[in-house]
């Protein structure tokens, strides 16, 4: 039964919780939901008078703001304590039948009950990051400090895209970003935090593809001056008249590999480039960016009358984990004078691991960084951040309004730090609020050593594999990603591939464990991604225990079935 672990302790005792319309699991009829309490549509005069509601929180409804804070959190807490399995179990067919059945537009349930039905519906049918069999995707367990300063900043609604909406806040977020920067080596660099870093990706590629657009108009300027043609970019489409703008979009590449993270590419198209602006680098057998591949491809897009906008080397991977020769491609990039971006969103962390902080060297040589604080320095969504070696590349950003940032004031000697000078994002919550109270909380030193745990745990985890013959392995990690394959010994290359997704499917609609899976050079592999430093190689054991169990389960099932189409071995909850 699907039961809400929020109490309104007036009207329903602790031990008599909530019943809601139960959500089915795998393969169940769906219970007829339960009708929505009566409420009285308020009057206008209620809705007027703040001293008749609780829907705002200020002065006048600080009491009720505190209980329903105590009881959220008390059922969260018990949640975290008594939780064993990473996902609900739970069908989706049922999960969208109780979604569809709340009615949006009847009058409010009041606050107690809302917060309950959300328990439900949302609390009791939630994946868990932090369980020990959640081991899919570049979602780590929370820092405690961090989660009590998302409630913080939350209630106090703060956006620091100007000062004047958040003064300290602004200053703290700008503190943050010096710190960072210090540690990438940017002795004059800037920032801004970002939602994540998809969007951290596509701001350094906007700035890269203006300051690069400026730089080709300078050199126009100049050889109209100096009279020289063959310093001259091609003329328009027409073949008449200078280059135009759509003209000199058309020239532009961005280089990176095929392991590149898929918002460089939707990055190129939201930026208006061609289809073929990205420029695929060949890696080496590691799946590293091959520096001397790179130098090639620089020298064939000149020679082609293009121009390299940037260049994005990859700091840690999403499937292999692994992390570009930086040192090298920054020497490359400098020779040719080519903005060279870092998207470091998975392994930035590393910058703080005593032990494999090294395996980041030559980063200081970037024109720009990305680092998702939310993946390896366990803060909520989001806490992601654009780091840039140079703070005057940030100039194509800026933009003025009178009502937002004016230009007048921002010349003025005292101007204000606005930050929406720098961000793509007017709006934007104080999400830098979270890290800062987990450094302050832990230490930087404390998280890095929690970084370099997840990564050995990956490489005790390759090791159990490696040792196991009906496991393949795929290559080896950086940071904490290991694929592998279920390969029993009775299944041709051709099933154990069909294995894969299945496998996948069947362990997480079952909610026994969360894994991934991806393809690489055609080939299907599952994928742990481990971020809980919590875990443990016994915890990651009766994971594989499940895969192979699974793995058996759906071939017994197909050989049941007698047919070749494994599909028909796997039903909704599992192997058959």
């Amino acid at each position: 039964m699907t039961t809400s672990l929020l109490y309104d302790t007036e009207a329903t005792p602790a031990s008599a919780p909530l019943q809601t319309p139960e959500i089915p699991h795998t393969n169940s009829d769906l219970n007829a939901p339960t009708a929505a309490p009566e409420v009285a549509n308020p009057t206008l005069a209620d809705v007027q008078n703040p001293t008749r509601t609780d829907a705002l929180l200020g002065a006048h409804s600080a009491d009720e703001y505190t209980s329903l804070m105590h009881n959220v959190v008390d059922a969260l807490g018990e949640r975290f304590r008594t939780t064993e399995r990473a996902a609900s179990a739970k069908d989706r067919s049922g999960l969208q039948a109780a979604v569809d059945a709340v009615d949006l537009d009847t009058a409010g349930v009041g606050n107690a009950e809302a917060l309950r039905e959300v328990d439900a519906l949302y609390a009791d049918n939630a994946v868990w990051f932090h369980h020990p069999s959640y081991v899919a995707h570049l979602n780590c367990p929370v820092a405690v400090p961090a989660v009590a300063a998302e409630a913080m900043l939350a209630a106090i609604n703060t956006s620091v895209d100007t000062y004047d909406q958040s003064e300290v806040a602004t200053l703290m977020e700008r503190r943050l970003i010096d710190w960072t920067c210090g540690h990438l080596g940017f002795a004059g660099g800037d920032g801004i935090f970002t939602s994540g870093g998809t969007q951290s990706n596509l701001h350094a590629l906007f700035l890269a593809r203006e300051n690069v657009l400026a730089g080709l108009a300078e050199r126009a300027d100049d050889s109209d001056r100096d009279g020289s043609d063959d310093a001259k970019p091609r003329r328009g489409g027409s073949g008449l008249g200078e280059p135009t703008r759509r003209d000199q979009l058309s020239r532009l590449r961005i280089l990176a590999t095929d392991q590149a993270h898929f918002s460089v590419s939707r990055a190129a198209f939201l930026l208006g480039l061609d289809p073929e602006a990205v420029v695929t680098v060949p890696t080496d057998g590691t799946g590293r960016m091959d520096a001397e591949a790179l130098n090639a491809s620089l020298l064939a897009i000149e020679a082609n009358d293009q121009v390299s906008m940037a260049v994005v080397a990859t700091a840690g991977t999403t499937d292999l984990g692994v992390i570009d020769p930086l040192k090298t491609i920054a020497e490359v990039c400098d020779s040719a004078n080519v903005w060279l971006h870092v998207d470091a969103a998975y392994g930035g962390g590393l910058l703080w691991a005593p032990a494999r902080a090294h395996l980041l060297d030559g980063i200081s040589g970037a024109t720009s960084v990305t680092i998702d604080f939310h993946k390896t320095f366990f803060q909520p969504v989001s806490s992601s951040a654009l780091l840039i070696r140079d703070a005057s590349l940030f100039a194509p950003t800026i933009h003025h309004h009178d009502y937002l940032n004016p230009e007048a004031e921002a010349q003025a000697a005292d101007a204000e730090p606005n930050q929406v000078d720098k961000s793509l994002q007017t709006t934007r919550r104080f999400d830098a609020l979270k890290l800062w109270t987990t450094l302050r909380a832990r230490g930087a030193g404390e998280i890095g050593v929690m970084i370099d745990a997840v990564c050995d745990l990956a490489t005790d985890v390759r090791a159990l594999l490696d040792d196991q013959a009906d496991f393949e392995v795929r290559g080896a990690s950086d940071l904490s990603t290991v694929l592998f394959r279920f390969t029993p010994s009775n299944a041709d290359r051709a099933t154990c591939d069909e294995l894969v997704p299945l496998i996948r499917r069947v362990l997480f609609r079952s909610g026994r464990a969360a894994i991934a899976r991806t393809v690489i050079d055609g080939t299907p592999w599952l994928k742990l991604t481990l971020l809980n430093p919590d875990t443990s190689i016994d915890d990651i054991t009766a994971v594989l225990d499940l895969v192979r169990a699974t793995g058996h389960g759906i071939l017994a099932g197909r050989d049941l079935e007698g047919t070749a189409d494994i599909q028909g071995a796997v039903t909704e909850g599992g192997a058959s």
